[in-house]
C-alpha cells in the first residue's frame, strides 16, 4: 500500500539574508512524504531564488504530477527539474535504507570578520579548524584584509572563501595583494572568484591560491577535470538533482584527485539532517558545509542537535496531497 503526504512551508529568514543582491525575508519551499508499507521516506524540495532556474511553483507541479503516477503504482524516472529530483530521490532512499543514518554535523562556521566570535565557534568544534568567509561583498581590499587578520589570529586556522564570481580580475589581485603570501597555502580553496572561469583560473596562477568550483557545476559546457590551481569542487545537492547524480559528481571530483564538499542551498533543519547524513555517506574525510541553519527563525519536522530554535511539525505547515 503506497500514500503520498506534500506540503508547503514559509519560514521565516534572519533580517540580513541577501542572495544575489536580493533579500531572502522567507525561505519557501516543500517537504514530501512517502510511504510503503510500514515503511517512510521524506524529502525537501526547496529551489533557492536567484540560483535554482525553477519556482516553488513550478516544483510543485511537478512533484504533485510525480507524487500521484508512483501512488498509482507507477515506477516513474526521477523529473528532471533539480531540486525535486533531490527531494524525491531522498524521500525514496530514506524508505529503501539506501540513505544511512549516521549523519556529519559538524559544519565549517561561517564567519563575520570578527576574530574574537571565531575563536568562540572554533572552540567548540572537535579536529581541525576549518571556517568559511563570504568575500566579494564589499570593498576587495577590506576582505584580503579581514582573511589576513583571520589566519594571522589562528595559527591552525584553514580558510574556506566564497566569492560567488563576484571580483573582476581587478579586484581579486587587490584581495590578494593584501593576504600575506606565507598565509596563502592555509586558504583551502576560494570558490569561483572571477566572474569567468578562466579569469580565475588566472587568479590561481598568479596568486597562488586554489580555487574551487561551484556555480561551473551547473553549466552545460562543464567537464570535470583535474588542472593546476583547482582544489575543489563544492556540490549543492538542491540545485544539482538527484542522489544518484550527487554521488556520481562525487565520485568522478574523488577520482580526479579533488575534494567534494557537500553544501547547504538554505534548506530546512529536515532538508539538512539529510544533507549531513549524505556527507557522512559520501564525503566522510570532508568538513561539509551546512552552517545556514542560523539564518532561520525555525526548524521543521526533525531538530539539527542542539539548536535552540522551535521545531515546527507537519500539523503547522499547508498541506498540498
Amino acid at each position: 500500500m503506497r500514500s503520498v503526504g506534500l506540503w508547503r512551508f514559509q519560514v521565516p529568514m534572519d533580517a540580513g539574508v541577501v542572495l544575489r543582491e536580493r533579500r531572502l525575508k522567507t525561505r519557501d519551499g516543500l517537504l514530501v512524504r512517502l510511504k510503503l508499507g510500514d515503511k517512510e521516506g521524506w524529502g525537501e524540495i526547496s529551489p533557492l531564488p536567484g540560483f535554482s532556474f525553477e519556482t516553488v511553483d513550478e516544483a510543485q507541479l511537478v512533484a504533485r504530477e510525480w507524487l500521484t503516477d508512483w501512488q498509482d503504482g507507477a515506477e516513474s524516472a526521477l523529473p528532471e527539474m533539480p531540486s525535486v529530483a533531490f527531494g524525491l530521490s531522498c524521500a525514496l532512499a530514506e524508505m529503501s535504507g539506501e540513505l544511512p543514518a549516521a549523519a556529519d554535523y559538524r559544519a565549517a562556521p561561517l564567519c563575520t570578520g570578527d576574530p574574537d566570535e571565531l575563536f568562540a565557534m572554533l572552540a567548540s568544534l572537535p579536529g581541525e579548524k576549518v571556517a568559511k568567509v563570504k568575500v566579494g561583498l564589499y570593498e576587495a581590499v577590506r576582505d584580503g584584509m579581514v582573511v589576513n587578520l583571520l589566519l594571522e589570529a589562528v595559527p591552525d586556522l584553514r580558510l574556506r572563501l566564497d566569492a560567488n564570481r563576484g571580483w573582476t580580475p581587478l579586484k581579486a589581485q587587490q584581495f590578494a595583494k593584501y593576504v600575506n603570501p606565507e598565509l596563502r597555502p592555509r586558504i583551502a580553496f576560494i570558490e569561483e572568484p572571477c566572474k569567468t572561469r578562466e579569469q580565475s583560473r588566472e587568479f590561481a596562477r598568479e596568486t597562488g591560491i586554489a580555487i574551487a568550483w561551484d556555480e561551473s557545476l551547473r553549466e552545460p559546457d562543464f567537464e570535470f577535470v583535474a588542472e593546476p590551481g583547482l582544489s575543489a569542487v563544492v556540490i549543492k545537492p538542491t540545485l544539482t538533482g538527484s542522489l544518484a547524480k550527487v554521488r556520481e559528481q562525487v565520485a568522478i571530483a574523488h577520482a580526479l584527485g579533488l575534494t567534494a564538499v557537500i553544501s547547504s542551498s538554505i534548506e530546512s533543519s529536515l532538508g539538512l539532517i539529510q544533507l549531513a547524513r549524505i556527507a557522512a555517506w559520501l564525503t566522510p574525510q570532508t568538513l561539509p558545509g551546512l552552517d545556514t541553519l542560523s539564518l532561520m527563525q525555525a526548524q521543521l519536522v526533525r531538530e539539527w542537535p542542539n539548536s535552540p530554535l522551535p521545531c515546527w511539525s507537519v500539523a503547522e505547515l499547508e498541506q498540498i496531497v
